[in-house]
């Protein structure tokens, strides 16, 4: 299954007649931004206003999350092929000037363009709009889905290569802690020595060993990440089930990625050494780059 961003663009007109009779045609387009929730957002000329039910049900069967904007343009028909207007509506609009000017001796008179616009606005509406605007919402709906679709992919490429990246310093944290243990057990040991040696033998050497191991010990505990590392890696072995499995996975991503954030974070406060430290810096840069992204998936 495919994994979709919330971003995403696409655009549809209506084909011209083929026998080349002038007509009103239709255009719609779709933009996509990212949100929490699905929002939609209508922009329709006041003949297909009564569309918008129709529309919305249509694009929630397939929409999950994002701020959706649909725009509809309903275009007039070419200059060059304004129709004559009727006899009828020439005879009306003229008995209706001499009614308002015998009233209103100052109104002016209809224009050329005023009687052309008033005769067409008396014409019956074209019944087929509705069928043409819902052909040309599942074009624009097929070309959205396609769009937001490569976006996604686009994502998931990034991820996973973060995913990568991240899998790498977990592998380089690990194995530094048991090095860490064993230089400070040597350090603990030689201060004890000293102290061994200072006390003039009013301390035994096997009580000042005891008591170096024991604090080694205690360092140990307390600077030890193996739990983070693994939590951190079963994180990231979700993350990439999820990229596998797709489909609406965007919230799960955003929870996961607060996790691994988490546990970034208690590395870097256990750190006990300059390298350490950097790779925690490292992971925390790699994760937020994946949040900004994963904010765009459906």
């Amino acid at each position: 299954m495919s994994v979709y961003s919330m971003t995403g663009y696409a655009s549809v007109q209506q084909s011209p007649p083929a026998n080349g009779a002038a007509a009103p045609r239709l255009g719609l387009e779709i933009r996509s931004v990212n949100s929490r929730f699905l929002d939609l957002v209508f922009r329709l000329p006041d003949e297909l206003r009564h569309t918008e039910p129709a529309l919305r049900e249509k694009l929630t069967s397939r929409l999950k999350r994002g701020k959706v904007e649909v725009r509809v343009a309903l275009e007039s028909a070419p200059g060059g092929a304004i129709k004559d207007p009727p006899a009828a509506a020439l005879q009306r609009l003229s008995g209706l000037q001499d009614t308002v000017q015998a009233w209103l001796p100052q109104a002016a008179s209809l224009s050329v363009a005023d009687v052309i616009r008033l005769a067409a606005s008396d014409q019956p509406p074209l019944q087929d709009l509705d069928a043409q605007l819902t052909e040309l919402a599942q074009s624009a709906l097929h070309a959205l889905l396609d769009a937001r679709a490569r976006e996604g992919d686009k994502l998931v490429a990034m991820l996973r290569d973060r995913l990568a990246s991240l899998r790498g310093l977990a592998g380089r944290a690990g194995p530094l802690v048991p090095a860490l243990v064993a230089q400070q057990r040597e350090r603990f040991l030689a201060r004890w020595q000293e102290t061994l040696a200072l006390a003039g033998g009013g301390v035994s050497a096997e009580a000042a060993q005891d008591r170096a191991l024991t604090e080694a010990t205690a360092f140990a505990i307390r600077i030890d990440v193996a739990e983070e590392i693994t939590r951190l890696n079963a994180h990231l072995d979700e993350v990439e089930r999820l990229l596998n499995q797709g489909g609406e996975l965007g919230k799960r991503l955003d929870f996961l990625i607060q996790e691994m954030h988490r546990e970034a974070n208690t590395l870097g406060s256990k750190s006990a050494a300059l390298e350490l430290t950097r790779i925690s810096v490292d992971m925390k840069v790699l994760i937020e780059q994946m949040r900004e992204q994963v904010q765009n998936i459906e």
